[in-house]
């Protein structure tokens, strides 16, 4: 067994991290190291503070299932920050433990069962259909990040919330702001943070005087029984915008250079549309979810993962980049392959904190690329890969644009 000394500040031996990428499409290299020979290893954050990077899929499993490992102390004032500046929200979904996140989830649950997920599957065709028919009047070459991808995200959570239609760019923006800001501009994404909450706010006073069937106003309901405060209220209906947004976006977008870089995987889609579940599975498996590839936990009492000792009070971020890549759950893991089984990825966590939002994703995803794929047969890169626009940050990579033609 390894052990460890819990530290304030990492020591210079300790690696930076995030690790470098060869490829916005691919996890670094680092990581298959990393499982074959040290699968918990300590790194330095982009804040100065050390960490515990957990790679092998068995691992993160647990580290997502195990209550020792906090979302919520990671919010907690001196905790490990991934970047310098940047607080956890403790009111958030994602933040809570225990007794108070499960009545939280147990409130917002009923909006996202599977049942209400497929009645939206509708809604969400509309609005796909709508999007597309933008892109063919725009002609060829298009730019499916700006007129589609990055759209219909937004419009769904939008649409969901009851956020109205003039406002929806004013969340894009906000979002954006928040996820993009470098390390250096965190003015920024502090300023659309506090912007999007203030806006929310507003929206359930109002709300509140005109009461409405959307999921806002469902929640008031629960707020006004004494179930939720407004503060949660608030943070959940933020969060939910900007995680639904801005993931299922840049999914989108990285979906659809995959398959056009991979020929004889889109043929076998477009031969059978009845495959498009399947590779949605895979492509988010195969995705990383941008740099760091996780979220930050620390753990409220010693605990051995993979033969490491983790202190109390140390920082673990669970990297399901590295742990949708593991060979010893998938054969081949580097390669793409819509015909393999899917199997049960991390994309959406795991345990308690499994992605509320899961099924909407997934339907966003399965819709669109079916959709886009029959809408355009011929449909291919106007631009050389190596050339398209990437923003990138120690939070995730996102595709600036994605010109197509037909």
């Amino acid at each position: 067994m390894t052990q460890a000394e819990a530290t304030t500040t990492a020591a210079p031996t300790d690696p930076p991290f995030p690790f470098p990428i060869t490829s916005a499409l691919d996890p670094s290299p680092e990581y298959r190291r990393m499982r074959e020979e040290q699968p918990v290893m300590r790194v330095r954050l982009p804040s100065g503070d050390p960490a515990w990077l957990v790679t092998r899929f068995a691992d993160v499993r647990a580290v997502f299932a195990d209550p020792r490992f906090s979302r919520a102390a990671a919010t907690l004032p001196g905790a490990p920050r991934l970047m310098p500046g940047v607080e956890g929200d403790p009111e958030s979904i994602v933040s809570k433990e225990g007794a108070d996140h499960a009545r939280l989830r147990r409130l917002v649950a009923p909006a996202f069962t599977a049942r209400r997920m497929e009645a939206m599957r509708g809604r969400v065709q509309a609005t796909v259909d709508d999007l597309l028919s933008q892109v063919e009047a725009a002609g060829p070459p298009a730019d499916l990040v700006g007129l589609y991808t990055s759209q219909l995200p937004i419009i769904t959570i939008c649409d969901l919330l009851g956020v109205p239609r003039e406002d929806r760019d004013r969340f894009r923006h906000w979002s954006d702001a928040m996820f993009h800001s470098t390390a250096d501009k965190l003015d920024e994404a502090v300023a659309a943070r506090n912007a999007l909450i203030g806006y929310l706010a507003a929206m359930v006073q109002a709300r509140r005087a005109n009461p409405s069937d959307d999921l806002l106003g469902v929640l008031i309901a629960h707020q006004d029984n004494d179930a939720l405060t407004e503060r949660e209220l608030v943070s959940f209906a933020g969060g939910l915008i900007v995680a639904g947004y801005e993931t299922t976006s840049n999914r989108l977008a990285n979906a659809v250079l995959i398959l056009l870089g991979r020929p004889d995987q889109l043929a076998l889609l477009r031969e059978d549309p009845s495959r498009v579940p399947a590779a949605v599975e895979e492509l988010l498996r195969f995705i990383p979810g941008g740099a760091a590839g996780g979220l930050m936990r620390v753990a409220t009492e010693d605990v051995e993962v993979g033969g490491t000792l983790i202190r109390a009070g140390d920082g673990v971020i669970a990297v399901t980049n590295s742990a949708n890549r593991d060979d010893e759950v998938w054969a081949d893991p580097d390669r793409f392959d819509i015909t393999r089984a899917p199997g049960p990825h991390t994309s959406f966590g795991h345990g308690a904190h499994h992605c509320v939002g899961a099924q909407l994703a997934r339907i966003e995803m399965q819709v669109g690329l079916g959709s886009l794929f029959a809408r355009f047969p011929t449909l291919r890169l106007a631009a050389d890969e190596s050339e398209l626009p990437w923003r990138k940050n120690a939070v995730i990579h996102s595709l600036q644009g994605l010109p197509v033609e037909w």
